[in-house]
């Protein structure tokens, strides 16, 4: 219903997930053949990681926010405001759907929940074990 709410003009449907890197994880994701297993060496000096929150509207946008180090409640907090702010200001309701993140459901972020609806901003989390 939110994807034919979304296709007829009707909502903003934006899907929100992060995601970290570290400098010292090799960058690449492959297969290999049967039986055999992919080994990555770490080293021990690790250095900073690097992480991004994003929110995708198909065919529209992708708008992101890197944090240095982890994705918290603050930077989690600091994006949704955007995006609430913006709601608001277009006047059009906003829906945001996320997973089941412990960031997504801290009680500080509940907190916000009325507000950010107040606004415009919802939040439709998708079942647990979701990908």
């Amino acid at each position: 219903m939110l994807e034919l709410a979304a296709a007829t003009g009707e909502i903003d449907l934006k899907y929100l997930d992060e995601s970290g890197f570290c400098i010292w994880s090799e960058p690449s994701y492959s297969y290999y053949q049967r039986g055999e297993q992919k080994r990555l060496e770490q080293t021990k000096c690790r250095g900073r990681r690097l992480s991004i929150i994003g929110f995708f509207q198909p065919l529209i946008s992708f708008v992101y926010g890197l944090v240095i180090g982890g994705v918290n409640r603050k930077s989690y907090i600091q994006m949704m405001e955007k995006e609430a702010r913006e709601a608001s200001d277009v006047g059009r309701i906003r829906v945001i759907v996320q997973d089941n993140g412990p960031i997504h459901r801290c009680k500080e972020v509940q907190q916000m929940w009325s507000k950010w609806e107040k606004m415009g901003l919802y939040i439709f989390f998708l079942p647990k074990y979701c990908s």
